[in-house]
């Protein structure tokens, strides 16, 4: 198993596992109930340069079996910049305006999703990425990293918390209550 910078071509992966994620949120976004073109968007989105859910934000997981886990991070100081995109692009196919809350902010990078194959969750998985992120951005970098969990999440919760992450505040997304969480 290794851990690597996503392709253009892990598109259509990533975007499935970011859905198992996210699927409630950004199905909000688009302003329609509907996983296919919730989906649909996010590929997209993915297999474009320069926003938030960009493949140039995205590190994989991969097996032997392909890729098996995906999560997405970028740097909370370009926020506005990585989201305009999305924006542009929401209006544009559904000619829906709306204004996300901030989800991160400068002096952080935040792990903005993170997904794995459904039938490899609860093997280590997140926790193997997760701390990739940590020796990458925390040791190597020496950035700090940032992300948000449900508080309806308490399994998520303990994982990041066991990680060494830290309760910071809480923010909202997606009109949802969520803690902030930093290592």
């Amino acid at each position: 198993m290794i851990i690597r910078k996503a392709k253009i071509e892990d598109s259509k992966v990533i975007a499935a596992y970011m859905m198992l994620a996210m699927s409630d949120i950004f199905c909000q976004l688009i302003g329609e109930n509907s996983f296919e073109n919730a989906t649909q968007v996010l590929e997209c989105l993915i297999s474009k340069k320069a926003n938030q859910y960009s493949y140039e934000n995205c590190w994989v997981v991969e097996s032997k079996e392909g890729i098996i886990a995906a999560v997405s991070i970028y740097d909370g100081a370009k926020l506005q910049e990585l989201r305009a995109p999305v924006v542009a692009m929401i209006k544009s196919m559904f000619n829906r305006d709306f204004l996300p809350e901030d989800e991160s902010q400068a002096g952080e990078f935040y792990i903005d999703c993170l997904g794995v194959q459904p039938d490899r969750q609860g093997k280590g998985i997140g926790s193997k990425i997760l701390q990739f992120l940590i020796d990458e951005y925390v040791h190597k970098r020496k950035e700090i990293l940032g992300l948000l969990v449900d508080k309806e999440n308490p399994y998520a919760k303990r994982l990041y918390l066991k990680l060494g992450f830290e309760l910071i505040g809480e923010k909202t997304l997606a009109g949802k209550r969520m803690e902030h969480l930093q290592i």
